[in-house]
């Protein structure tokens, strides 16, 4: 007897997410911008280090974000590794980059260095969001990664924001600003 026609459709494979003629994730890219991203992370945070006072309050709130960025950032080198993904061509500048500018807003003031925080994490936060989108169902793995590290970046703008962000002198243009540097770093650390 043949099977009916709710038999075969219950034993087709599903439809996949990707079919000719649809644009492919570039998922090298992702990670590429991701490991920079928080390669970026890491050295604002060494450069506000470099300025705090060990015993200040931001300093003890500094020292936790970045060690969960430095783990991030590692999750992301063993990803590229993995899957034999170049880091931008970039990093150097956004060695010393990311340094200057974690000094430089911590040498405003306490509140300026939770500021750059605030406005960094508010840019990762859309930049994860536009990413998982894209992914889709494509790359669980990725995906899975991306969503608990963007969890945890919208936990450090938080973090900022109650150590007084909102505070820094001209808040809405220092915010600008560094989100405005974040927007180009991500665009160039894509491609190059």
């Amino acid at each position: 007897m043949a099977d009916s026609p709710q038999a075969l459709t219950n034993t087709l494979p599903e439809r996949p997410s990707w079919r000719p003629g649809d644009r492919r994730t570039d998922r090298a890219s992702m990670l590429r911008v991701d490991q920079a991203g928080e390669y970026g992370a890491t050295r604002i945070y060494a450069g506000q280090l470099a300025v705090l006072r060990g015993s200040s309050p931001a300093a003890h709130l500094v020292t936790h974000m970045a060690s969960q960025e430095e783990r991030h950032l590692a999750r992301f080198n063993q990803l590229m590794a993995e899957r034999r993904v170049r880091p931008t061509l970039l990093q150097p500048l956004w060695h010393v980059g990311g340094f200057a500018m974690g000094a430089v807003t911590a040498l405003i003031s306490e509140s300026a260095a939770m500021a750059c925080t605030d406005a960094v994490e508010t840019e990762i936060d859309k930049h994860y969001a536009e990413q998982l989108e894209h992914l889709g169902e494509e790359d669980p793995e990725l995906a899975a990664d991306i969503r608990q590290f963007q969890a945890e970046e919208l936990e450090h703008r938080d973090i900022a924001r109650e150590a007084g962000a909102l505070d820094a002198p001209a808040y809405p243009v220092l915010t600008a600003a560094i989100r405005g540097i974040c927007k180009v770093a991500i665009g160039l650390s894509k491609k190059v």
